[in-house]
């Protein structure tokens, strides 16, 4: 291919991503202030804005500043390090159906959360979330273990494995919850994955591991490039299998612990997001990290969003709505996947 060419198609392709760019920005921001606007008390668009602004003298106004808005930055937040692990996973596993919830990332951090408020309640929300980073690394390394027990990965076999590892610390915690019902009572909602009480706490809780996590994530673009041409052609530039593979999953482990520390486990984001920012930008992780951060965020502030409507006015869990979308794409990845077998 000329020269000419090659830089002409760099160029197109850095107009077209910076307009999807461009765009999600003006989603994201229609997003957060629907978020802010929508929900069982009528806030105004004047309210909103004098929250923001600094001016919080009414009923509303307070509203806005001390629930809506940490509750619409914290879904944001959670969305773009649960869609970027997913981004991740899928390039190191080379597994098109990786996600933190498929394989028992989520699962095993909800059963190391629950577990610790149970047994240990005097734990800070710090403390909580370094139980989640451990839980998130204990169902990886299980999911590991089983699916490489016939000594060959395949992406259905991945994905069978971290489903049943996934199901069977889902129902260990289920059964911490039954057992210690006196004790897990405002747990049941958290397990669904929700962000409806979600706080300035929690913003500063998640926000210093996400800015580490989605910064080590961008740094790592160029080693994943590498590792979607295999591994011989990998080792051949200079990559360090391992240590970019185990720098990858402690990212993931960052990223995906963070989020179920304050929001539950929530499922299908990091599904769902790297394929739609994949068709959008191509194959390029300089690119696909950003975008799917961005698209992440999006799709789970809109997602809270159409949560609050399911039992208007009461409130339902994201989880319901982000499951009610994921399931059937999942279904459809699987059958995709044995179809190109």
């Amino acid at each position: 291919m000329e020269p000419v060419t090659v830089t002409r198609n760099r160029n197109l392709n850095i107009v077209r991503t910076g307009a999807i760019l461009l765009t999600g920005l003006v989603l994201w921001a229609a997003g957060m202030l629907l978020s802010m606007k929508f929900g069982s008390s009528a806030i105004t668009f004047e309210d909103i804005w004098s929250a923001v602004t600094g001016a919080r003298e009414t009923k509303q106004q307070l509203i806005v500043y001390t629930l809506r808005l940490p509750r619409a930055l914290l879904a944001a937040l959670v969305g773009a390090n649960l869609a970027v692990a997913g981004v991740l996973m899928q390039a190191v596993t080379r597994n098109p159906l990786a996600s933190p919830q498929i394989f028992g990332i989520n699962s095993g951090a909800a059963l190391v959360v629950v577990g610790s408020v149970v047994f240990y309640p005097m734990l800070t929300p710090l403390q909580l979330s370094w139980c989640a980073f451990l839980g998130a690394a204990l169902g990886a390394a299980i999911v590991y273990f089983v699916a490489s027990g016939g000594g060959s990965f395949t992406p259905v076999k991945l994905a069978l494995a971290g489903m049943t590892v996934a199901m069977l610390l889902s129902a260990l915690t289920e059964g911490i919850i039954v057992l210690f019902d006196n004790k897990t009572q405002n747990v049941l909602f958290w397990m669904a994955g929700a962000v409806d009480s979600a706080d300035w706490n929690d913003v500063r809780s998640v926000l210093p591991w996400s800015a580490a996590g989605l910064l080590a994530a961008v740094l790592l673009s160029r080693s994943m490039n590498a590792l979607g041409l295999g591994d011989e052609v990998a080792k051949g530039i200079g990559v360090r299998m391992t240590y970019v593979r185990a720098l990858a999953g402690i990212v993931v482990v960052v990223l995906a612990g963070a989020s179920v520390s304050v929001a539950g486990p929530i499922g299908f984001v990091g599904l769902i997001v790297p394929h739609i920012s994949r068709y959008l930008v191509g194959i390029d992780h300089w690119r696909l990290i950003p975008v799917s951060a961005l698209f992440g965020a999006i799709l789970l502030v809109y997602a809270d969003i159409a949560s609050r409507f399911v039992s208007f006015p009461f409130e339902s869990p994201v989880g319901i709505v982000t499951a009610a979308i994921g399931a059937p794409y999942f279904l459809y990845l699987v059958r995709k996947g044995r179809q190109t077998e």
